[in-house]
């Protein structure tokens, strides 16, 4: 196998597009940029053009890119002890646990990797705790979830989700998620409730679907209905937690408190894949020795990243930045004058812009902000996502107002 030198001279000319259609799988479909370098807001291609990232890796990289104090834990821990299994304590995890309890109020912490491990591992918890606590049948326990949800893409996850994109073609599906409810509905919610639910997972903020925002006292009532049908209520904070809604979690903005919460992505600012389920003694007390776990679950080195990631998170008022410079986002991208803009919404810096179906779709769109320096994601074709890291000033709001202003100016025809 012929392997080019990381040094050499020809590298800088490697046809990165081509060898990734011929030796990668065509599962994603990349916008024409090449990334090599991060810095804060900023990302650089391999031919030095620079652009402001307003995506961060879908909320994973919250503390910008190549945070020094996050990067410097890694590397002190890495030096010293970067994995060992479970069967042996270390002395990374149990700080881990004990400092994200006390910065999200909850009492129990059970390490993942990935968010849609955090998923799995929250709905394997709420069966075992309807057959053991709530006295569901055997087998019978039911899980409600949301249209156009979006928690995952494992086989079980896809399994529940409405969009025929994820689901088609990949059945059977794991049973016990047939009670699907309008998100934002919470007489819906009501009327799907049976003795054997034991839990309703949903998003605070339904992100891929759109940056969909639920009415106002949707989430208060849902709570209540939770508690009064002694039923789960599960919160997938995986995008809207960890501060970028403008609060550590999503949750604050009505007041209540999940019985699991899911977080990940910027849990480890992007440096590596680590994932939590909160809660409480009586729920994740459940699990027993043996009965669930990960090699990766809980490794010194993921906890010392995990440690630092949500130290700066708090202390630098990253979570304040968001809320501040989110409503100035927001603001701006409203006063632009479009024909092609249908609504523009968000809270914090998880903002969306939702463009007439006539105006020839999001990506186009997106790949002209790329060319004016911004990196934004399409969603549902019609949808363009903003999030950047939180770590953003109003001056670099302000520029990037000026290229929204200037694209959305525009007809898609322009573009081509």
């Amino acid at each position: 196998m012929n392997m080019m030198p990381k040094d050499s001279p020809a590298a800088s000319h490697v046809n990165y597009n081509a060898l990734e259609r011929q030796y990668g799988t065509g599962n994603y479909a990349p916008f024409n940029v090449v990334l090599t370098r991060g810095l804060g807001v900023w990302v650089w291609d391999v031919d030095g053009r620079r652009y402001l990232d307003c995506l961060s890796a879908y909320s994973a990289v919250n503390q910008g890119h190549c945070h020094p104090r996050i990067l410097a834990a890694l590397s002190e821990q890495a030096s010293r002890l970067a994995i060992t299994s479970r069967a042996f304590m270390n002395d990374q995890l149990p700080l881990f646990c004990q400092e994200l309890c006390a910065a999200t109020h909850s009492h129990r912490v059970l390490p993942m990797n990935s968010g849609a491990e955090a998923v799995e591992s929250a709905i394997k918890v709420a069966r075992k705790w309807g057959y053991e606590v709530k006295g569901v049948p055997p087998d019978r326990a039911e899980i409600i979830v949301c249209t156009n949800n979006f928690h995952g893409r494992t086989l079980t996850i896809i399994g529940f989700s409405t969009d025929a994109t994820a689901r088609n073609g990949f059945g059977p599906f794991t049973p016990g998620f047939s009670r699907i409810v309008t998100f934002g509905d919470a007489a819906a919610l009501e009327a799907a409730i049976t003795p054997n639910t034991v839990a309703f997972l949903v998003e605070p903020i339904q992100g891929e679907a759109g940056v969909i925002i639920p009415p106002t006292g949707y989430f208060k009532s849902v709570r209540e209905m939770c508690t009064r049908h002694n039923v789960i209520l599960i919160l997938d904070e995986i995008q809207t937690g960890l501060g970028r809604t403008g609060r550590l979690l999503a949750e604050e903005h009505e007041g209540i408190e999940a019985d699991l919460t899911l977080i990940g992505k910027a849990l480890s600012g992007g440096f590596y894949p680590v994932s939590a389920v909160l809660s409480n003694d009586e729920i994740l007390g459940v699990l027993k020795p043996g009965e669930h776990g990960s090699t990766f679950g809980g490794n010194p080195l993921a906890c010392a990243i995990a440690r630092s990631a949500l130290k700066v998170l708090i202390e630098e008022g990253m979570v304040e930045n968001a809320c501040t410079t989110g409503a100035r986002f927001l603001t701006g991208l409203r006063e632009i004058k479009s024909s092609a803009v249908k609504e523009v919404r968000g809270r914090g810096l998880m903002i969306a812009i939702e463009l007439h179906p006539e105006a020839g779709g999001a990506r186009g769109y997106c790949d002209a902000l790329r060319r004016r320096g911004v990196l934004c994601k399409d969603t549902h074709d019609h949808i363009v996502r903003v999030s950047p890291p939180l770590v953003v000033t109003s001056d670099e709001i302000d520029w990037a107002l000026e290229q929204f202003d200037a694209t959305l100016a525009q007809s898609v025809a322009a573009f081509a």
